[in-house]
């Protein structure tokens, strides 16, 4: 009796260190979040009937998609259930409960985002960066349909990226012409949104890159190509700590393969998408595969664009799905997202999903 009460004792005392200095999670300490510690709140959506926890009031039903091919998708993904697809060129984000429907079938999330990128949830809030106007728009489901509910201005120079990473409890959002990382977060009992830190990959600060992979304690950023003459260096792949955000190994790059999209670790290797080379030429547009990342700048990388897919667009964001790989692509009229897997490194399995 004493032994079990003095083991409840210690599990009291445990969580009460955990609840005041923070939670270790796969290796990631997690800090309790305070928003009196943030650097801004979110602006609330006064039209939308928002209260001070910016849940929506009445709302009407999302509109159907108008369009019956999408234009530029950069991202396919699915939160709580629910598909998600950015069609970037249509300045939308559609949503539907499944990958068979016609793309009309689908319903718009948002049509309120310029040249928009891509989407994140929490499973109460989700967050798109909108790319042209330097915002991060957040959502809430009310009712059945998605309401526009806070905004965040001025968030660095074309976000481009938003992930949400449970291990940290943390939405990060990549400025993707600025080389600043944008954070948020909120408290459990509420959606109001805050940006709590801005972090810097000074490395990066005059490249345009397009995206960023966590893995672990590691934040993968791709090359990207210079947008200024302040750009040194060589293009390469950051690795650099979550925590932190220190750089902790370089890999140089060839020209040719510089304009990369996503970077994705899969069977003990990478895959890599390439938009583009270092004079911004779509006609370099590719997928890579390597083993190891130093091999990259020797140009020991397998090209498998060709082999496995069509060929002749620009592959560009690529998941993980329940399993399941999915890319997006532009430049082909009848080839927008893909879905496939893989075996023993190989790809297989390959569809067209729209």
């Amino acid at each position: 009796m004493h032994r079990k009460i003095l083991l409840t004792a210690a599990a009291a005392v445990l969580l009460t260190a955990g609840i005041f200095f923070g939670i270790r999670y796969s290796g990631r300490t997690v800090r309790p979040f305070n928003e009196k510690k943030a650097l801004r709140a979110s602006e609330l959506e006064t039209d939308t009937d928002t209260g001070s926890s910016g849940t929506a009031g009445d709302t009407a039903a999302n509109p159907l998609n108008a369009y019956d091919a999408l234009s530029v998708p950069t991202q396919i993904t699915k939160i709580d259930g629910t598909w998600f697809i950015v069609d970037c060129y249509h300045d939308q984000i559609l949503y539907h409960d499944n990958l068979t429907d016609p793309l009309d079938r689908w319903s718009v999330m948002t049509s309120e985002i310029a040249q928009g990128h891509t989407v994140a949830g929490d499973g109460t809030v989700y967050l798109a960066d909108d790319t042209d106007n330097n915002r991060v728009l957040v959502f809430e489901k009310k009712d059945g349909a998605f309401v526009h509910t806070q905004t965040f201005s001025n968030i660095g120079n074309k976000p481009h990226y938003i992930v949400y990473d449970a291990s940290t409890d943390t939405f990060y959002c990549w400025s993707s012409f600025s080389g600043e990382m944008y954070l948020f977060r909120r408290r459990k009992d509420d959606s109001r949104v805050y940006l709590t830190e801005i972090r810097t990959v000074e490395a990066l600060t005059h490249r345009y890159v397009r995206s960023f992979t966590i893995e672990g304690n590691r934040i993968w950023f791709v090359s990207g190509l210079p947008v200024d003459a302040s750009a040194q260096g060589k293009a390469a792949v950051l690795c650099c700590d979550l925590s932190t955000f220190r750089v902790l190994k370089t890999y140089p790059v060839p020209d040719a393969v510089a304009g990369m999209a996503q970077l994705l670790p899969i069977d003990g290797g990478y895959l890599i998408t390439v938009s583009t080379d270092l004079a911004g030429s779509q006609d370099a547009a590719t997928i890579l595969r390597t083993d190891s990342m130093e091999d990259l700048q020797d140009g020991k990388y397998e090209k498998i664009y060709d082999r496995y897919f069509v060929g002749g667009g620009t592959p560009y964001y690529l998941g993980e799905i329940d399993g399941t790989y999915y890319l997006t692509e532009h430049r082909l009229a009848d080839h927008a997202i893909w879905s496939f897997r893989t075996e023993g490194g190989k790809i297989t399995d390959v569809k067209t999903v729209y």
